[in-house]
């Protein structure tokens, strides 16, 4: 199975975000799972949207191209976006590598903080990919 750390939350799109606070405002680090980076194979192009847009929940926020297919990467969480992990771009794999490190995707400034309450925590996550799994 796939790691799974517990300090994050989790959609059932496969994206996860860690939510921090900073200067009152709450910032979401988003990426994508070890389980979609698995699916992808390898991983040949990221698109990322530019700092300012803004995003809604479930909106498509980017895309990862792999030797498999194209995959769109959804918002988990309503927001601006603050940060582009712009590196990304030149270096693809660092998604592969390290999803949960240097393959964060974007920093989103969170529009409406209570989203964060309709995200799966870890255990919950590991439970839906056990689901997948299993059909």
């Amino acid at each position: 199975m796939s790691e799974v750390p517990a300090d994050l939350k989790y959609t059932r799109e496969h994206e996860w975000a860690k939510i921090e606070e900073k200067d009152g405002k709450k910032i979401a680090t988003v990426g994508i799972t070890a389980f979609a980076v698995e699916q992808l194979g390898d991983i040949t192009q990221v698109d990322l949207p530019k700092e300012g847009e803004s995003f809604k929940k479930d909106d498509v926020l980017g895309s990862v191209e792999s030797v498999k297919a194209v995959s769109d990467v959804y918002a988990p969480l309503s927001g601006k976006i603050l940060k582009v992990n712009n590196p990304l771009i030149d270096t693809p794999e660092d998604l592969a590598d390290e999803p949960y490190d240097e393959g964060w995707m974007v920093m989103i400034e969170l529009t409406s903080p209570a989203e964060v309450d309709s995200l799966l925590d870890a255990d919950a996550y590991t439970a839906f990919l056990r689901e997948q799994e299993d059909h």
